[in-house]
């Protein structure tokens, strides 16, 4: 193996002051140095070729690679292996070619001005990303940091804070850590209204009201907090269906028949990074689950019109697969075929026609074969009775 010849370093608002030497001495001896606009005012006063962040800047890793074989240094933000550059980078190159050189990252000053253990708070960002992804952390006395986008986007957290019962929530937004112009911003998410510098990290201590909205990130959230025609997969059996599903971090779930996306977004809400693309042929449940997903914190979730089983041709490979509509054996088949070693598929029927269908793939197949009912409690006259959904009948199996 050659010696490395790719250095990311992690700088602060101190700029070179606060680099170890050995790392300085790296900055100082590089041939090229590629950075944000920012990253070349903290690394001032070198001889090296300059670099601004490519156009598009997927073009990152070419211009990278064109540069084998020369001293070449890449500046980020801080800790470059935390929310940065530097693991994506490692991704594409064999990380044997590259020595990282981190930085006090922004949740770790951030935690320290706020005397919170990292331990017991969330790390999130939002960074070029969906503001909304935020919303699933929202929890009763969470602690919450977050890199942010812009001088906008505290406001806007405020806001999803508030319309969520949260409004008490204390809000700190800290910029320039660690540099002659570090500032701080306090107040509550129900009143917040400070004007931010553009590069900031936000602190927010989630604080609920009595009648807070109550999200949690395991599955089976109430079925009025999803807009709906009415046809979903109920509270009780979502709850049940994503319990075989195994939502994992990073993993990818195809929910065939998504409707109002229910499945779905549980899925993504369940674990982090979980990603899942709803194949649904009706343009008004894809509606639903489009605003269901923005308003529950699951905005990635990709929505495909299309009739299966052609509409699954091409798609990325599952670690799970749903059906809650469509179900048919060239629907399972295709699914099967495609659904990555230990994957997880199950199946749900509310009609006879599909129960048939769901007990002949048993019989086929194997796996496990289940009769879910549930009653609810509702008034009857001046009195209470139960009230029973219609019952379910699921199957499901693991890939071997």
């Amino acid at each position: 193996m050659s010696d490395p010849w790719l250095h990311i370093v992690g700088i602060g608002e101190d700029g070179m002051a606060g680099l170890l030497p050995a790392t300085r001495a790296v900055v100082e001896a590089a041939e090229v140095i590629i950075g944000g606009d920012r990253h070349h005012v903290l690394a001032e006063n070198l001889s090296a070729e300059r670099l601004a962040w490519p156009h598009p800047f997927d073009a990152l890793i070419s211009t990278i690679e064109g540069l084998r074989g020369r001293r070449v240094v890449v500046l980020a933000t801080g800790d470059p292996l935390w929310f940065s550059v530097g693991a994506r980078i490692g991704r594409a190159i064999d990380p044997g070619q590259i020595v990282y050189h981190p930085q006090l990252s922004a949740f770790q000053l951030a935690a320290a001005r706020m005397g919170w253990s990292l331990a017991d708070v969330e790390t999130l960002t939002v960074h070029g990303r969906p503001v909304e992804q935020m919303i699933a952390f929202i929890q009763p006395d969470a602690r919450l940091l977050i890199l942010t986008t812009g001088a906008e986007t505290p406001g806007q957290i405020a806001a999803f804070l508030t319309e969520r019962g949260f409004g008490a929530s204390r809000m700190s937004v800290l910029a320039a850590m660690g540099g002659k112009d570090e500032a701080r911003f306090d107040g509550l998410a129900e009143s917040w209204t400070h004007e931010v510098p553009a590069f900031n990290t936000l602190a927010v201590d989630c604080i609920a009201a009595p009648d807070a909205a109550l999200l949690p990130r395991v599955p089976g959230l109430a079925d009025d907090m999803f807009q709906s025609d009415g046809t979903m997969t109920k509270q009780e059996v979502r709850a049940v269906t994503l319990a075989k599903l195994m939502p994992m971090r990073g993993a990818l779930l195809w929910d065939i028949g998504c409707g109002c996306g229910s499945v779905a977004i549980e899925w993504m809400r369940a674990a982090r990074y979980a990603r899942a693309i709803g194949i649904e042929p009706r343009a008004d449940r894809r509606a639903f689950a489009a605003a269901n997903a923005l308003a529950l914190g699951a905005p990635k979730l990709e929505l495909i019109d299309g009739m299966v089983p052609a509409a699954l041709d091409g798609l990325d490979a599952p670690d799970a697969i749903f059906i809650g509509g469509g179900l048919s054996r060239a629907t399972y088949e295709a699914a099967w075929a495609a659904l990555r070693p230990l994957g997880r598929l199950v199946a749900n029927a509310v009609t006879l026609e599909s129960e048939a269908e769901l007990i002949a793939l048993h019989k086929a197949y194997g796996g496990e074969l289940v009769k879910l009912s549930v009653q609810r409690a509702e008034p009857v006259g001046r009195l209470t009775g139960w009230r029973p959904l219609m019952p379910v009948t699921q199957w499901s199996l693991v890939k071997r």
